[in-house]
């Protein structure tokens, strides 16, 4: 493992997007949305995606410095062409536009078409809450779910995320893919070079697979809940939910029409959908914060099963350990991951990060 100053891995992931041509404020808003995901403990979708983004820029695929717009819209809708920009320019455009809605109307439902990957949900739920609403964020994927009783995939990993702000402090967020786990945990173990725990991906012939090469090969990730006998349709019909809300909703690339970005890196421009939600509690039964709060609480004091393991709130494990590193003031990189950063600054002729080995 490797240490780095998290304003020296933001400097690093800034100059990289820049070197290809990203102007600086699109480049530090994909940047944050990275660092975050590495500050939250989920090293799957910050730096590690970082050379991707690059890829698509350099490819054509993706135009960082074009402008979202709204194709249509009514007091507490909007449908925005992301017009191919990075996908946090188009969420940040389209959750703004989710918020200023919400705050006027009660409710807001923002479709998004022509994006590109989007990074952790919970991100974008987030700044909905930062403004006291519920906010709620979906986006489509790359196909790598497989449906129970396939052996193809159909749908992306289809995340689904809801943050809500609580009193005392407290809040409510959830962000998780309807896979078992996102493709980013697969690449994560061929980086540290271990196997997959049960449950997490098939092999070519349908049946679960623990060799990580082999799976991200494959490309079919297990649905939310693993197999048919688990209850794995289930997660299956969250992802086809997701789906309608995002690429079919949107207009956008949709299912098995999406390309395979974490694979092959091309196929032109991935032109994938979000969807942004925001709701005003203050709509509803007064004390919500309140309610919630108490909820979250009452959670945590539950008796475990194991002593040394809590329980947790949703929520409660990021904020741990962002909490963490930024006592610390740096983040960790697996030694692969040292190694293809220095690469990628090599190849784009940028400083590459000053690391300390652990």
């Amino acid at each position: 493992m490797g240490k780095v100053a998290t304003a020296e891995a933001m400097r690093f992931m800034v100059d990289c997007l820049k070197a290809v041509g990203t102007a600086a404020r699109a480049a530090e808003q994909q940047a944050e949305l990275l660092i975050q995901a590495d500050r939250f403990g989920h090293p799957s979708h910050g730096l590690n995606r970082l050379e991707m983004y690059v890829n698509d820029i350099i490819s054509g695929a993706c135009k960082p410095n074009n402008e979202p717009k709204v194709l249509k819209e009514s007091p507490s809708t909007a449908w925005i062409d992301a017009n191919n920009v990075l996908g946090a320019t188009a969420s940040h455009y389209a959750m703004d536009v989710a918020i200023n809605k919400a705050k006027q109307t009660g409710v807001a439902w923002v479709t998004v078409k022509g994006s590109n990957h989007n990074g952790m949900a919970g991100f974008w739920a987030q700044k909905a809450a930062d403004k006291g609403l519920i906010g709620m964020a979906f986006t489509n994927t790359s196909p790598l779910l497989a449906p129970t009783r396939s052996k193809q995939s159909a749908l992306g990993t289809n995340p689904i995320s809801v943050v809500a702000p609580a009193s005392q402090g407290e809040s409510f967020y959830l962000d998780m893919a309807t896979t078992a786990v996102a493709v980013g945990k697969i690449e994560m173990q061929r980086r540290k070079g271990e196997p997959l725990p049960a449950g997490w991906a098939q092999g070519p012939d349908g049946r679960e697979t623990q060799d990580a090469d082999l799976a991200f090969e494959t490309g079919c990730l297990m649905p939310l809940g693993g197999g048919e006998r688990t209850s794995g349709y289930k997660g299956f019909g969250l992802a086809a939910m997701v789906e309608l809300f995002c690429g079919i909703s949107a207009g956008a690339n949709y299912g098995h029409h999406v390309r395979s970005w974490s694979h092959s890196g091309d196929g032109g421009p991935a032109n994938l959908g979000h969807c942004f939600v925001a709701v005003d509690p203050e709509c509803f039964a007064p004390g919500f914060g309140d309610r919630l709060a108490e909820s979250i609480q009452h959670w945590r004091q539950l008796e475990p099963t194991d002593p040394d393991l809590p329980v947790l709130a949703p929520g409660d494990k990021e904020k741990k350990a962002a909490a963490e590193a930024d006592v610390k003031g740096t983040v960790s990189y697996v030694k692969q991951q040292i190694e293809s950063s220095a690469a990628l600054a090599e190849r784009l002729k940028v400083k590459p990060m000053e690391v300390e080995m652990e």
